[in-house]
């Protein structure tokens, strides 16, 4: 951990007294800002900071298409439309249900009363509209999660009660669909259902779309939860999961996001990212990356969370290979459990360039 502590000195003195740093074996050396031997992750063509997307993990035009449109018009049947045409039992469904939610409750927080008219324009007038249904529901759960006060507080139960009525509607207009059982995984945590109701609706879920990556997730966060059992219930919940994850599946990251749940909030031991345990669960987790298809809508979130990891234990090329296919894009785990997830993003990218440079790679050794 020693050379990764420094790092860390070296960004506080980066970001406070010097533009560029590098550590070299023979000790540290400044260079100036327009020196080619700065370890500059804008040598590497990555993103500014300012420039970084905070609402999905990886690129997709056609979302962001759609979410423009309805932001700029106020009109609801871009976003109707796409997902129409998005398979329901896929994992990109899904994600844009999720995008679709949280940019409107952004919205709400920006525009308290004016904010998502869209949506609201959405349900007045097309009801039994399936899309706008699943949309709703994921609002009420994004707001009762992160605006409602906090875990406990009145208004967070009352909101995840209305979240649940939600999730049921929506079930109701599409049976076959896993979305609306995916988002009420999320009221499941806040509510604190009991194992027998937790598993009524996991076998609902799992009758649709039993290799959902993002179901999964959204599984073991209930399972996390203190009021649930513990870490060993959230372990072996992962590791059954990947156990029995078909070729090709990113299922077989699920122990890496298990360890991360379970992260103590300071890292006291310094040989801990070294350890068996995460060496174990990294390792499966590029196994998973690197067996996917290349078009897996959740394969960045894998690719996010493991530059975290990558990046602790020093594996600088491997950290690097991460940064280089998510780089833009920083709306997944971890960063999003940050108040500024484009900041927490750019401090790992910064280190893992760092020690990549520090350890004789360049921007011509980086495959492209």
């Amino acid at each position: 951990m020693e050379i990764l502590l420094f790092l860390f000195a070296m960004l506080m003195i980066l970001f406070v007294a010097l533009p560029y740093i590098r550590r070299r074996r023979g000790g540290i050396r400044l260079v100036a800002p327009d020196s080619p031997d700065a370890a500059d992750p804008a040598n590497y063509g990555f993103a500014m900071q300012e420039h970084l997307d905070i609402r999905i993990p990886g690129p997709d035009e056609d979302l962001m298409d759609a979410l423009d449109n309805v932001q700029r018009t106020g009109q609801w049947q871009a976003a109707s439309q796409l997902l129409a045409g998005t398979p329901r039992e896929g994992e990109r469904r899904w994600q844009r249900v999720q995008a679709f939610g949280g940019a409107a409750a952004l919205e709400l927080v920006a525009q308290p009363g004016a904010g998502a008219r869209w949506l609201k324009a959405w349900r007045l007038e097309a009801e039994k509209d399936t899309g706008g249904a699943q949309v709703h529901a994921e609002l009420l759960v994004q707001q009762a999660w992160r605006h409602s006060g906090g875990v406990g507080s009145d208004d967070h139960r009352i909101i995840l009660e209305e979240a649940r009525e939600a999730c049921r509607k929506a079930a109701l207009l599409s049976p076959g669909d896993p979305v609306p059982y995916i988002t009420e995984l999320a009221v499941a945590r806040g509510l604190a259902y009991s194992e027998a109701e937790f598993f009524d609706l996991w076998a609902k879920v799992i009758d649709r779309a039993p290799d959902h990556m993002g179901a999964h997730l959204a599984a073991l966060h209930y399972w996390c939860e203190k009021w649930h059992g513990s870490r060993e219930k959230a372990d072996a919940f992962a590791h059954a999961a990947a156990a029995r994850a078909p070729k090709g599946s990113l299922l077989s990251a699920l122990p890496l996001f298990a360890l991360y749940e379970n992260l103590p909030d300071v890292v006291m031991v310094g040989s801990f990212y070294q350890s068996a345990g995460v060496t174990r669960a990294v390792e499966g987790a590029l196994y998973a990356v690197h067996t996917a298809r290349p078009d897996d809508p959740m394969l960045a979130h894998v690719r996010h969370l493991l530059l975290l990891f990558l990046v602790n234990m020093e594996r600088w090329s491997e950290a690097m290979e991460q940064v280089r296919h998510v780089d833009g894009y920083v709306g997944a785990l971890p960063w999003s459990a940050s108040e500024d997830p484009a900041a927490q993003y750019a401090v790992y990218r910064a280190l893992a360039v760092a020690g990549y440079e520090a350890n004789g790679g360049s921007p011509a050794t980086l495959p492209h």
